[in-house]
C-alpha cells in the first residue's frame, strides 16, 4: 500500500477529549476515528489489526470443533422474554410497527434457540457454535477508548452437552485455547476467577491483563495460578497465597475474554459460554504495548509486516514491487514530506519493521525493529531472504 493513497492521515496532536493510551494513538494514527461517544469507526489500518486477531480467534475455535455462525442482532422480544431478561438496563430497545426488539448484547437466547431446534437427540451432542459480530450495550459512561463502548465486536462460542462432565471437559478445552490465542496475539493474561452472577454459583473464569489503566483489580500470586478478580477475593495483596503460601499481590486489570459454565439456565441441554472481546484485544494491547512515539504492534497483528520510508531523490518503488512479489506486506512512505516527519509517522503507527531507502545508503537499505535503537544496512537480496526466513 502507498502511504500517499491511504485513505487516512496521522493527525499531529493527540485528541483532546481522550485519556486512555489506545485512544490516544489509535485515533492520532489514523486506525479508528470517534463517531460518537463509546461509537467508533474502523479506518483502513485499524480494520486490518482486527481482521488479523479475528483469524487467529477463527483458527483456535475451528480447532476444538466450533462452527462458524452468524446471529441476527436484532432479537425479537419474545426471546428475551423467555429467559426473563428483557428489562436488563443494558440493552437498546426498539419498536418497529407493532413489533419489539431488542439489540444483541449478547445471543445466549437465540443459541439455545437454535440448538433445541436442530439437536434432537443426544446423538447429535456435543455440539458448539460461534460468530464474530458487532454487539451493542447501553454504557452510562463509555470511556477509555475501544476498552468502554456501546458498540463492540465480540467473539462469542456456545456449547452444548448431554452432562455436566461433558460440558466440564470442554470448558478446561475452551480456557487452553484461550490461552493459546492471547499467546499469540503476544497478549499476557491471567486466568482469573469471577462471580457466575446470576448464570452459576460455580466459579466463572475471566482473562485478565495486568496494565495500570485497568478498570478491574485482580489479587493474583507471580509463583502459581492463583488469581481472583475482586468481587470474590478471599485474601487480599500481602496476605499468603492459599496454594503456595507465596505472598499475594494486587493490580489493575483489561478483562480481554470470559467463560462460563450456564447449565440449563437457557436450554435443556448442559450450556457454555465463552467470550473474547477482539476489539477489546486490540485496544488492550496498545495499552501494554507502546511508548513516548506511538505503538508497538507485535508482528502477528500489525497492519503490515515493514514500512518502507522513501527518502530524498532516491525512488524505492523497485523494492517495493520485489517485497510485494515475495508477498511481503509492505506500507510504502513515498509521500512527499520531511524524512522527520516520514520516521514519525513511523513510530507513530507502530509497524514491527522499518525499512529506509536513501542516497546516503546507496544501494543498501536500512532496516530497524520497532522500539530498537540499533540498525542494520542489509542488500535488497539479503533483506527479502531475512524477511521471508
Amino acid at each position: 500500500m502507498k502511504q500517499s493513497q491511504l485513505f487516512t492521515k496521522t493527525e499531529k496532536n493527540f485528541p483532546k477529549d481522550e485519556e486512555s493510551v489506545n485512544a490516544k494513538y489509535l485515533i492520532r494514527a489514523g486506525f479508528i476515528r470517534k463517531a460518537s461517544a463509546g461509537v467508533y469507526s474502523f479506518l483502513p489500518l485499524g480494520l486490518r489489526v482486527l481482521n488479523k486477531i479475528n483469524q487467529i480467534i477463527r483458527e483456535e475455535m475451528n480447532e476444538i470443533g466450533g462452527q462458524e455462525v452468524l446471529f441476527p442482532s436484532l432479537i425479537a422480544k419474545k426471546y428475551w422474554q423467555k429467559s426473563g431478561r428483557w428489562n436488563v438496563p443494558v440493552m437498546y430497545k426498539l419498536k418497529v410497527q407493532r413489533d419489539e426488539f431488542g439489540l444483541g448484547w449478547t445471543h445466549e437466547e437465540i443459541a439455545a434457540d437454535l440448538a433445541d431446534h436442530f439437536i434432537r437427540s443426544e446423538k447429535d451432542l456435543p455440539q458448539a457454535v460461534y460468530q464474530i459480530q458487532n454487539k451493542f450495550r447501553l454504557e452510562p459512561r463509555a470511556r477509555s477508548g475501544l476498552l468502554r463502548t456501546r458498540e463492540f465486536l465480540m467473539k462469542d462460542l456456545y456449547s452444548f452437552h448431554k452432562t455436566e462432565d461433558d460440558l466440564e471437559k470442554f470448558y478446561k478445552t475452551a480456557e487452553k485455547a484461550y490461552l493459546k490465542i492471547f499467546k499469540r496475539l503476544s497478549l499476557p493474561v491471567k486466568v482469573v476467577e469471577a462471580s457466575g452472577g446470576d448464570f452459576t454459583k460455580q466459579y466463572t473464569h475471566e482473562f485478565q491483563t495486568l496494565v495500570d489503566s485497568g478498570e478491574d483489580t485482580v489479587f493474583y500470586c507471580s509463583k502459581c495460578k492463583f488469581a481472583q478478580n475482586k468481587e470474590v477475593a478471599k485474601v487480599k495483596a500481602g496476605a499468603k497465597c492459599p496454594d503456595c503460601k507465596c505472598v499475594i499481590e494486587e493490580s489493575r486489570a483489561i478483562e480481554v475474554g470470559n467463560i462460563f459454565r450456564l447449565g440449563n439456565r437457557f436450554s435443556p441441554w448442559y450450556m457454555g459460554s465463552y467470550g473474547i472481546g477482539p476489539s477489546r484485544s486490540m485496544a488492550a494491547l496498545v495499552e501494554v504495548s507502546h511508548d513516548d512515539k506511538g505503538v508497538i504492534w507485535p508482528e502477528a497483528v500489525a497492519p503490515y509486516q515493514v514500512h518502507l520510508l522513501e527518502l530524498g531523490k532516491i525512488s524505492a518503488s523497485k523494492i517495493y514491487e520485489k517485497l510485494k512479489d515475495k508477498g511481503i506486506e509492505v506500507l510504502y512512505d513515498d509521500r512527499p514530506i520531511s524524512p522527520g516527519e516520514k520516521f514519525a509517522d513511523a513510530d507513530l503507527i507502530g509497524i514491527p519493521y522499518r525499512l529506509v531507502v536513501s542516497e546516503r545508503n546507496a544501494k543498501k537499505v536500512e532496516v530497524k525493529a520497532r522500539g530498537a535503537k540499533k540498525t542494520k544496512l542489509l542488500t535488497e537480496k539479503e533483506l527479502i531472504k531475512w524477511l521471508t526466513s
